[in-house]
């Protein structure tokens, strides 16, 4: 029987609504893997927002992802792409807790949060062990979460929130995504909610499509304790993609760590 893909719905919307979020984390991503020379793996690549433009850039890149229908959508890309940017990208599917490729690599990365998708102390203890396992004896390890605002976090239960509205069909359609929080958890540190999709006509809503979501949020100590479990120990830390201070400010925790020498 085949397995459900719970990431069907979003990796259908995925590009339209990010574009027009305007992330900030590909040119952080991109500056780390140019330096590091490659090549890099990128765990929880999706639909390739970030894979193709390090790609473009000239720096060979594996991906992986679990979920078939993001790697559909990023194959597809792929095909439109230049004979040599085709060269630099291999692609995976897999489990971001239990993968191995027996290939090391310079830098690997888990960009815009696959890790808060990792619900239970043994998934993320096994995440961050198979990326670890993919450094060279020199790689690092670059990732973020975002910074837990606690007000925001338990608040809001019930509430459609505006995420991002795009434009499709040539603009004969418009797209607005919405996130509804319907629980949180203290104790489990998560919230659990559902995307509410709505496609119009003008003013005529001739589309509705909803999929869920639930997401982990972490401490910075809590973060300390698993890179210690792991092996792995801090290089650098920021607040922001900007290279802010990891401070009460900051809105991301980013880090890029290496292995503890043992």
């Amino acid at each position: 029987m085949k397995t459900p893909d719970k990431y069907e719905l979003l990796a259908k919307h995925y590009d339209g609504a990010y574009e027009a979020m305007k992330l900030d984390d590909a040119p952080f991503y991109l500056d780390l893997a140019r330096k590091s020379g490659g090549p890099v793996l990128e765990i929880g690549c999706g639909t390739g927002r970030v894979l193709l433009r390090i790609a473009r850039a000239g720096v060979p890149i594996d991906g992986l992802d679990a979920s078939p229908a993001m790697l559909s959508v990023l194959r597809g890309k792929l095909e439109k792409e230049p004979a040599e940017v085709r060269r630099r990208v291999k692609l995976h599917a897999g489990d971001m807790r239990n993968f191995r490729l027996n290939k090391e690599f310079s830098l690997v990365t888990i960009p815009f949060r696959p890790l808060q998708h990792m619900h239970t102390l043994q998934d993320q203890l096994d995440a961050l062990t198979s990326a670890a396992a993919h450094l060279k004896t020199d790689g690092r390890l670059a990732f973020d979460v975002f910074f837990p605002r606690f007000e925001r976090l338990t608040g809001g239960v019930g509430e459609e929130q505006l995420e991002a509205e795009w434009q499709i069909e040539g603009g004969k359609r418009r797209v607005v995504r919405h996130f509804r929080k319907d629980s949180h958890d203290k104790i489990a540190q998560n919230f659990a909610g559902t995307f509410l999709i709505r496609t119009y006509e003008g003013d005529k809503l001739v589309r509705e499509e909803t999929g869920s979501l639930k997401m982990t949020w972490y401490t910075h100590g809590q973060m300390e304790a698993l890179f210690r479990l792991t092996g792995l120990e801090v290089v650098e830390e920021y607040g922001s993609f900007a290279k802010a201070p990891l401070d009460n400010k900051a809105e991301e925790m980013i880090f890029i760590l290496k292995k503890r020498p043992a």
